[in-house]
């Protein structure tokens, strides 16, 4: 009986995960580019009770007799299913339709990538040049590894436009849009994205599970036909792919189950009581 209780409780540790990870999810359904996440269970080790042995005429048991001591959590998992597009007035915010990602470099120096597109116009140092920078303040990288940066010359930022590829355009005094210079927004993709480590709520870094980075776009990006080109779509977000209405049966499978196992808790206490009542 003592069993059943330490089988009990893993179970309802593995579900109090299971129901922060929900509720991560939740609390994240409005974040552009989040991606959701699930709890992944693996069954603990078994205690063997009776092993295979032959019968008294020298037949064999088919069956050994186990018992199972619970479950844990071996993974959380990141789906990164396509969100939906969202609808944006800000002129720099930029969605990608397929498995891309964004790149830009963190504070302490770190490369990291990112599906959210809600960039920014910048004035660099010398107020002069314009850059595309995350929300936070990051700058966004282009295929050649470097900043995008626009030089000023008196552009708007709110008339430059960017194409599918991530070339960027300005009007010329027709108003014909002229591309600027070579700049082209990178896209990077992995041969196993699923293997990227969380940064944050919508960003991650590379890892030796996930592969090295492959850029999609431009001069660099070589002849892999295993990559399927993304597209950039400008004047759009993309939001979180969280499905508000499976996670809320997700969230109440998971209560069930934490009921359950502590339903088991306290029958085996009831048990364990009755056995001790029994001398008197």
């Amino acid at each position: 009986m003592v069993r059943s209780l330490w089988s009990a409780a893993t179970g309802m540790n593995a579900q109090q995960t299971n129901v922060d990870t929900i509720s991560n999810n939740l609390a994240n359904v409005n974040t552009t580019g989040y991606k959701a996440q699930v709890a992944q269970f693996k069954s603990l080790l078994y205690q063997e009770l009776q092993t295979i042995t032959t019968t008294e005429n020298g037949a064999p048991k088919p069956v050994s007799s186990q018992v199972g001591l619970g479950t844990r959590v071996s993974a959380i998992n990141q789906l990164f299913k396509q969100g939906s597009f969202l609808s944006s007035d800000n002129p720099a915010a930029l969605a990608i339709g397929g498995d891309g990602f964004f790149a830009y470099n963190s504070a302490d120096g770190t490369r990291l990538y990112t599906r959210n597109g809600n960039f920014s116009w910048a004035l660099d140092a010398n107020n002069t040049d314009l850059v595309l920078t995350t929300a936070e303040g990051n700058k966004v990288l282009g295929i050649d590894g470097n900043p995008i940066v626009v030089a000023g010359n008196g552009r708007v930022a709110s008339r430059i436009t960017i194409d599918g590829e991530g070339k960027i355009y300005y009007p010329d005094d027709a108003g014909v849009p002229v591309q600027v210079g070579t700049m082209q927004i990178g896209l990077w993709q992995f041969p196993n994205r699923e293997g990227l480590e969380r940064v944050g709520s919508a960003a991650w870094k590379a890892t030796q599970s996930s592969g090295a980075a492959i850029q999609e776009n431009g001069a660099n990006a070589g002849n892999n036909n295993n990559i399927k080109r993304s597209e950039i779509v400008q004047g759009y977000l993309e939001g979180s792919n969280v499905n508000v209405a499976n996670e809320m049966v997700n969230l109440i499978v998971a209560q069930r189950a934490y009921e359950m196992n502590s339903t088991a808790i306290q029958t085996t206490d009831e048990m364990m009581q009755t056995a001790n009542g029994l001398k008197r």
